[in-house]
C-alpha cells in the first residue's frame, strides 16, 4: 500500500465584549420590534399553523421543514419525538428551508448561526466538518444511528438532509456515545406520497460549477410505493493555488406503505469527493494573500469514497403500541497527503521547514437500532415509554505516512521539490469496536402542564487495536451506565421552563478509561401563537473528566483531569410576518481546566471563545404581480478570540464576518439566488501552530438558478 494520488490533474467586554453585546442587542431589538409588528398585524403571519413533525425515519414533517425555518418538534432528549417547547434541553433545528436560504455548502456552514457552536477554527483546512458545541467536538448520528466524531469523519453533504438537529449538552442516555457539549442528528430526505421536485445550477467563486436535483413521485396508483432521487455534482477549485474541490453525490430512496400503519424505507447514497486538505498554512509573521501555497503540488490531495445503505421501518400495532427499527451499513475509503509547515526560522531568512504527512483509511460500519414505544393515559397523566436495543460494529484500517523532514521552502521565492521519496506508509493500525446498548426512556405529562422525563442506558464497549507493523494487539472491555432526568413546566400555552441533569460517555482510546461528562441546565422557552417562532434562554454547568486533549499547536497529547464549562445561551428563530424572518444567537462560555497543582490549572480549553453572537434576517419585498418577489438576506457572525494551545500562550483573532443573500422569483417556481459568505472578505488568524498561521475562509459568491415543481 502507498499513500499517494493516482490519475489526478493538478489545478490551479472590552472591545470584544462590546462587539458581542452589540450583535446581541441588535438581535433583541429586532426581535422586539418585529414582534410588536406581528401583534399589530393581527392575522398577518399567524394564519399558518405548523404541522406536527415526527422524527423517526418516517419522513413526516418534511414538507414543513421545506417551508419554514422554525421547527416545533425534534427527537429532543432521546429517540422519542417530542415538542421542542416542552423538551427539557436546548435543541436547535436547521431546516431544509434555512439550508437553502443561506446557501450552506457544508454542515460547518449550516450550523454557523446556532447558539453555542464554534466553526472555522482551523481556517481553510476543510478535511472534516470542523465545529464544536459548548467547547467539545460533537458526536454525530444519522436518523438516530451513530456515525462518530466530526473530527476524522467524512464531510457530510447537507443536500441529503431534511433537517439538522443540534442537541446541546450530554445525550448518552438517549443516543449512546456522546460528548457532554452536544450532539448532531442528521435527518435523511425520504420519499413523499406525492409528486415534487427541483433542479438547479450554480456558478461562482473559484471556478465553481454545480448542478443538483431532488425529485420524487408515487410509483403505484394507490400511493403505497414512492421513490425519491437526489443528486449533486460539483466541479470547482478552492481559494488557494493548486487546489480542487470536486464532488459527486447521488442518493435514491424507496418507501413502501402497505397500510396506513406500516412504513418501510430503503435509501442508498454514494459520496465521492476529490479535493485537498486545506491550504497548509502560511509562515508565521507573514501576511500573504489567501491563495498562496507553500506545500507540494505533487503531493496534495484529499479523497473520500463512501457507500451507505439504510433501512427504516415503522409499524403501529394500535392501542398505543408501536415498533420502530433503523439499520445502516456503510463502507468508506479516505486518503489525504500534503507537505506542511513545521517551523518558521528566526535567523532572518525567508525559509520555512516542512514535513510530509499522509493517511489512507478504510472503514466499515454496521449499526442497527430497534425499539418499542407505548403511549397511554391515566386520568390527567399521559405516559410514553420507550424501550430499545442497539448494536454498532465499526472496523477500520488506518495507514499513516510521516516524514519529519521535507525540503524547506523559501516563502519569498517558492520552488517546489515534489512529493516524498517514498509513499509507503510507516505506521498502521487496525481498530475493531463493538458496542451493545440497551435503553429505557419514560415521559409523564401531568394535566398538560408538567412533563417529567427519565432516560437510562447501559453500553457495553468491546475495543481492540492492532499495530499492523508489529502485530501487537491491545484490547479492552467496558460497561458504562448513563442517565438523564428532566422537568418541564408550561407556565402558559406559549411559555415553558425546564431543568435537567444529563450524563455522557465516549469510547476511549485503547488502554485508557472512557471519558465521562455530566451537565446541569435550566432554561426557558417561548413559542408564541401569533407567528411561527421559538425563543430559548438557558444556563448550564457541564464537566468532562478523564480526558486526553491534543494541543492545537504541538499536536501532542496532554492529559487533563477535568474541564468545566459554565455558560449562557440565547437563541431565536422566528417568521414574524409573511415577509420577515429572523435567526439570532448569543453564547457565553466560562471555560476552566480544573487540575489543582497541574501546569494548566485555571487555563481555558483550546478553541473555546468567551463570547459568540450572530444574527441573520430576511425580508421579502412582494412583487404584487408587477414583478417577482425579491428576498434580501443579511447576517453577521461575531467570534471572540480563543486560545490555540493548552498553555494559553497563543490565540486567534476576534472578528465579525458578514454574509448576504438575494433571491428573485423570475416566475412561478423559478428563482435566481445569490449568496455571499464573508461578504467584505474579512481576514483574521483562525489558528496557529508551531509551523504556520491559518486564516479564516475568504469571500465566496455563488449564483443559483432553481426550478421547482
Amino acid at each position: 500500500m502507498t499513500i499517494e494520488r493516482r490519475g489526478r490533474n493538478l489545478r490551479g467586554i472590552g472591545t470584544k465584549g462590546w462587539q458581542a453585546l452589540l450583535l446581541s442587542c441588535t438581535a433583541l431589538a429586532a426581535i422586539s420590534a418585529t414582534s410588536a409588528m406581528a401583534q399589530d398585524a393581527g392575522s398577518v403571519g399567524s394564519g399558518t399553523e405548523l404541522e406536527t413533525i415526527v422524527i423517526e425515519g418516517s419522513g413526516n414533517g418534511a414538507d414543513n421543514d421545506a417551508r419554514s425555518i422554525v421547527a416545533t418538534q425534534a427527537t429532543g432528549t432521546g429517540k422519542m419525538p417530542a415538542p421542542i417547547l416542552t423538551t427539557p434541553a436546548s435543541v436547535s433545528v436547521i431546516t431544509s428551508k434555512e439550508l437553502k436560504e443561506r446557501g450552506a455548502e457544508s454542515v460547518e456552514q449550516a450550523v454557523q448561526y446556532t447558539a453555542g457552536v464554534v466553526t472555522d477554527f482551523y481556517g481553510s483546512d476543510d478535511r472534516y466538518d470542523y465545529f464544536d458545541i459548548r467547547g467539545f467536538t460533537p458526536y454525530t448520528y444519522r436518523d438516530g444511528l451513530a456515525i462518530g466524531r466530526t473530527f476524522g469523519a467524512a464531510r457530510e453533504e447537507p443536500y441529503a438532509f431534511e433537517r439538522i438537529e443540534v442537541l446541546k449538552g450530554a445525550s448518552s442516555a438517549g443516543f449512546g456515545a456522546a460528548e457532554p457539549g452536544g450532539s448532531v442528528n442528521y435527518v435523511t430526505k425520504l420519499p413523499k406520497s406525492e409528486r415534487f421536485g427541483e433542479v438547479y445550477g450554480t456558478v461562482g467563486s473559484f471556478a465553481h460549477k454545480e448542478t443538483g436535483f431532488d425529485f420524487g413521485d408515487n410509483i403505484t396508483e394507490d400511493d403505497t410505493l414512492s421513490y425519491r432521487l437526489t443528486g449533486k455534482f460539483q466541479d470547482a477549485d478552492a481559494e488557494y493555488d493548486y487546489s480542487q474541490n470536486d464532488e459527486k453525490f447521488i442518493m435514491g430512496g424507496l418507501t413502501w406503505r402497505p397500510t396506513d400503519l406500516t412504513s418501510l424505507s430503503f435509501v442508498f447514497d454514494h459520496l465521492n469527493t476529490d479535493g485537498v486538505p486545506g491550504s497548509g498554512g502560511q509562515p508565521i509573521g507573514t501576511d500573504f494573500d489567501r491563495d498562496r501555497f507553500f506545500g507540494e503540488p505533487d503531493y496534495y490531495f484529499r479523497t473520500t469514497n463512501r457507500n451507505t445503505y439504510s433501512m427504516m421501518f415503522d409499524h403501529d400495532f394500535g392501542n398505543g403500541l408501536s415498533f420502530g427499527s433503523n439499520a445502516r451499513y456503510m463502507k468508506s475509503g479516505d486518503t489525504f497527503g500534503s507537505a506542511y509547515l513545521s517551523n518558521t526560522r528566526t535567523d532572518g531568512s525567508s525559509i520555512s521547514d516542512r514535513y510530509y504527512f499522509g493517511n489512507d483509511k478504510s472503514s466499515e460500519q454496521f449499526v442497527v437500532d430497534a425499539n418499542l414505544m407505548y403511549e397511554t393515559q391515566f386520568h390527567e397523566v399521559k405516559s410514553r415509554t420507550l424501550a430499545g436495543i442497539d448494536y454498532n460494529n465499526f472496523n477500520s484500517q488506518n495507514f499513516g505516512l510521516y516524514i519529519p523532514v521535507a525540503p524547506p521552502i523559501n516563502w519569498l521565492n517558492p520552488v517546489y521539490a515534489g512529493g516524498p521519496p517514498s509513499t509507503a506508509p510507516n505506521s498502521g493500525t487496525r481498530t475493531d469496536q463493538t458496542t451493545n446498548g440497551i435503553y429505557l426512556q419514560q415521559e409523564l405529562t401531568f394535566s398538560d402542564r408538567l412533563t417529567a422525563s427519565l432516560g437510562l442506558r447501559n453500553d457495553w464497549l468491546d475495543l481492540s487495536e492492532t499495530n499492523l507493523f508489529t502485530g501487537v494487539t491491545t484490547a479492552g472491555d467496558y460497561s458504562e451506565f448513563t442517565s438523564r432526568f428532566g422537568l418541564s413546566y408550561k407556565i402558559t400555552e406559549e411559555l415553558a421552563a425546564y431543568a435537567s441533569y444529563a450524563e455522557s460517555v465516549a469510547p476511549p482510546g485503547v488502554g485508557s478509561e472512557p471519558t465521562t461528562g455530566k451537565q446541569y441546565e435550566v432554561g426557558i422557552k417561548y413559542q408564541p401563537e401569533a407567528f411561527p417562532a421559538l425563543f430559548t434562554a438557558s444556563v448550564y454547568d457541564l464537566t468532562k473528566g478523564n480526558i486526553t486533549v491534543f494541543d492545537s499547536v504541538t499536536y501532542l497529547p496532554d492529559t487533563v483531569e477535568k474541564v468545566r464549562h459554565r455558560g449562557i445561551e440565547l437563541e431565536a428563530r422566528a417568521e414574524i410576518t409573511d415577509n420577515i424572518g429572523l435567526i439570532a444567537a448569543y453564547s457565553y462560555i466560562d471555560s476552566k481546566i480544573d487540575e489543582p497543582g497541574g501546569a494548566n490549572n485555571g487555563n481555558r480549553l483550546m478553541r473555546v471563545p468567551e463570547h459568540l453572537a450572530s444574527i441573520w434576517g430576511t425580508y421579502t419585498l412582494p412583487g404584487n404581480g408587477v414583478r417577482g418577489d425579491m428576498t434580501f438576506g443579511l447576517g453577521a457572525r461575531y467570534t471572540d478570540s480563543y486560545f490555540t494551545d493548552i498553555a494559553n500562550t497563543i490565540s486567534s483573532e476576534s472578528a465579525v464576518v458578514f454574509d448576504a443573500s438575494f433571491t428573485y422569483e423570475i416566475r412561478e417556481n423559478t428563482t435566481l439566488q445569490l449568496n455571499a459568505s464573508n461578504l467584505f472578505d474579512e481576514k483574521h488568524v483562525a489558528s496557529q501552530d508551531s509551523g504556520g498561521v491559518y486564516y479564516s475562509p475568504g469571500r465566496a459568491i455563488y449564483a443559483t438558478l432553481r426550478q421547482t415543481w
